[in-house]
């Protein structure tokens, strides 16, 4: 698979995003560690995480653990997986998410991932979410004071707007490498973020770049030029969208979520498929 740079890591274009494995309606244990394995065999070196990415209120961290398992468990060599995980969202356990981004909820946070995944220091580690109720200046502090620590070896950020990615980039020194915002074909309005990272350099990660666990499967009905250009080739238009993510700046590696192990074979094969520049004007063109 081609590679892209986050940080000081080349990792393959296309990521894996745990959540679907973890939280309502997932599978069992058995079948999401085979779409790990399925990932890895097919060039998936980035695997996205989260504690926040579980079921009951307790069993934070249920994802974590889950990817951890199952690269111990892989036949052939991990050392070249950049796992990310990320802190500051909280599930209750009724099925909302909520918000804490205190420092001090960062640091333990952060503490209980490394137990987790098991690792001395974690690979990536992003701010989840901005909490209203925290300037952000002091939450993305504890992620910097994380980094200095050598506690986690690079810093990114979610859900964040230009301004914010410009005010973590300064509050972290210019060690900034990432950039995780919602981004697909029905969902365009991280546009002026992924053109900022462009600008910037920093790696842009599209969560939900399919449209999401529920609409995924409807891509092509409801984006019908995708569904056209995928006639063309013979392929998904799911595969269309993640190679037209990897046409639009070198900066962007989707982390599709996913399950089952066909589906993540799918999602790996965009970085494979060529799109023509008329057939990018066309799906960019798409409201």
């Amino acid at each position: 698979m081609q590679t892209r740079r986050i940080g000081t890591v080349d990792v393959g274009a296309i990521g894996l995003g745990g959540m679907p494995m973890s939280i309502e309606g997932r599978p069992e244990e058995s079948r999401s560690i085979a779409t790990v394995h399925a990932a890895l065999d097919a060039g998936v070196t980035l695997i996205d995480t989260a504690d926040a990415y579980h079921l009951h209120a307790d069993e934070v961290g249920h994802n974590e653990a889950l990817i951890a398992k199952a690269l111990a468990s892989y036949g052939g060599g991990t050392d070249d997986v950049l796992v990310a995980t990320k802190g500051g969202h909280l599930r209750p356990g009724d099925g909302s998410w909520t918000l804490d981004g205190r420092p001090e909820h960062i640091k333990a946070a952060c503490e209980a991932s490394l137990r987790r995944l098991g690792v001395e220091a974690i690979g990536l580690y992003q701010f989840h979410r901005p909490d209203p109720a925290v300037p952000y200046e002091e939450s993305v502090g504890a992620v910097a004071e994380l980094l200095d620590a050598g506690k986690i070896r690079m810093a990114g950020i979610s859900n964040a707007n230009p301004e914010r990615i410009r005010l973590a980039a300064d509050i972290l020194g210019g060690r900034l490498v990432s950039v995780q915002n919602q981004f697909s074909p029905a969902y365009r309005s991280s546009e002026p973020e992924l053109a900022l990272c462009d600008e910037l350099g920093i790696a842009f990660l599209p969560w939900s770049p399919l449209g999401g666990i529920t609409r995924a499967g409807d891509l092509g009905a409801v984006n019908a030029p995708f569904a056209k250009v995928a006639a063309a080739h013979g392929v998904s238009p799911q595969r269309v969208a993640l190679a037209w993510m990897l046409a639009l700046s070198p900066v962007v590696v989707p982390i599709p979520g996913s399950s089952r192990p066909e589906t993540i074979r799918d999602s790996v094969a965009a970085a494979e498929l060529a799109l023509d520049a008329e057939e990018i004007a066309l799906l960019s063109a798409t409201v």
